[in-house]
């Protein structure tokens, strides 16, 4: 009798460790850090996302993938202070320029798919920006960040600056 007292009280705390988190299937940015070293950047985003289906696989380039913008998952808009108002300096990656890749600050993530029974998603996106600002006579920049799951369900926009222009 005692033995089964014993394992009834481990199933109850084994199955306390296992609860499952429960988020939203839209993907959320919760947090982000910016590092500016002389001759570039680093941005760290923090993520969650419920149904575990942010990031693009390298052969995801047909379908619903196959449109422009939605060969990335990661836009950041970048904005300069001109005469004491921010402004979005539109970069458009589908213009047919030299090449689709025109915008320095869209990015295709990976999937790190998961694995088990908890498909959650949390972690943490470091992107490497050599080219953090574009040339111009203003000095003051900001981005506007958000991600996209492969279900095309777009997160929250974090803001992130100002910050003043290194030359």
């Amino acid at each position: 009798m005692r033995s089964i007292y014993i394992s009834v009280i481990l199933i109850l705390l084994l199955s306390g460790c296992l609860k499952r988190e429960s988020l939203p299937d839209v993907p959320n940015l919760v947090s982000h850090r910016f590092e500016i070293a002389p001759d570039s950047a680093v941005l760290y985003l923090d993520f969650t996302d419920g149904n575990g289906d942010f990031g693009l696989e390298e052969g995801d380039t047909s379908g619903v993938f196959s449109e422009c913008l939605r060969k990335y998952n990661l836009y950041a808009e970048y904005y300069e202070m001109q005469d004491g108002e921010w402004t979005l300096i539109e970069i458009d990656p589908c213009d047919g320029g030299p090449t689709d890749n025109d915008n320095p600050f869209y990015y295709r993530i990976p999937w790190a798919k998961p694995t088990g029974q908890n498909q959650t998603q949390e972690g943490e996106i470091k992107i490497a920006m050599n080219d953090w600002y574009l040339l111009s006579d203003y000095d003051t920049i900001k981005f506007t960040v958000k991600i996209v799951d492969r279900g095309m369900n777009e997160s929250n926009t974090i803001e992130v600056g100002p910050y003043v222009k290194t030359e």
